[in-house]
């Protein structure tokens, strides 16, 4: 398992390879509040058969956690940022990693950090947020984005819609390219046919992001 050190620390890096040979491009998956999968994560092996490098980090390992509360988030949110930022420069440097295709693929709190990374550093060619939203500090200070994905729940009662639309309405105010899917009757997992449908939806947009063929 390839690791790097942030903060002091070592953060451990899961990795799906695509069967492919060559450069492919590469997506990060950066986990909510309940910590990573624990095993083989079974949405970036499909991730992977899409032909992309995928890499799933442990930035929870900086601040010594498995899972946090919502009144934990603030005090460390920095810290998991600047972790987050050391794993796009570890995963850059990776053999057959193409790094002008990377994109950061975020979960509620993930989705929060990948946002803020993706506002300001170039490195990151495309974003898919799930459940999650702009920090309320970036949306002044934003200059950029790169073309995004917003995918929510309607029904969503841990991290509420407008989150989405605010997301939204940056990306408007910037020009950027944007799709958002808002699923009725979702809360914060989908259930039964969305999860399909999101998992088909995300393939769809990273295929069109890097120029390549869904399966």
């Amino acid at each position: 398992m390839p690791s790097f050190i942030s903060g002091g620390k070592q953060i451990r890096l899961d990795h799906y390879p695509p069967k492919l040979s060559g450069a492919s491009p590469a997506v990060i998956i950066v986990h909510g509040s309940g910590g990573p999968f624990h095993g083989a994560d079974p949405f970036a092996q499909q991730a992977a058969a899409l032909g992309v490098h995928v890499f799933t980090v442990h930035y929870f390992e900086r601040t010594g956690h498995n899972w946090v509360r919502p009144s934990e988030i603030r005090e460390h949110f920095l810290d998991w940022l600047e972790t987050l930022r050391d794993a796009l420069t570890f995963v850059i440097a990776q053999p057959h990693v193409d790094r002008n295709r990377i994109a950061l693929l975020g979960f509620s709190l993930g989705a929060y950090l990948s946002v803020a990374i993706a506002s300001q550093d170039e490195r990151v060619a495309a974003l898919i947020d799930v459940f999650g939203g702009i920090p309320k500090e970036v949306v002044p200070l934003v200059k950029r984005m790169p073309p995004t994905l917003i995918i929510h729940g309607d029904a969503d009662t841990v991290v509420p819609v407008s989150e989405a639309y605010e997301l939204e309405s940056v990306l408007k105010r910037l020009g950027t390219h944007y799709q958002i899917e808002i699923f009725s009757g979702q809360g914060h997992a989908f259930r039964g046919i969305s999860q399909f449908r999101a998992a088909a939806t995300i393939a769809g947009f990273l295929a069109r992001q890097f120029q390549m063929s869904p399966v």
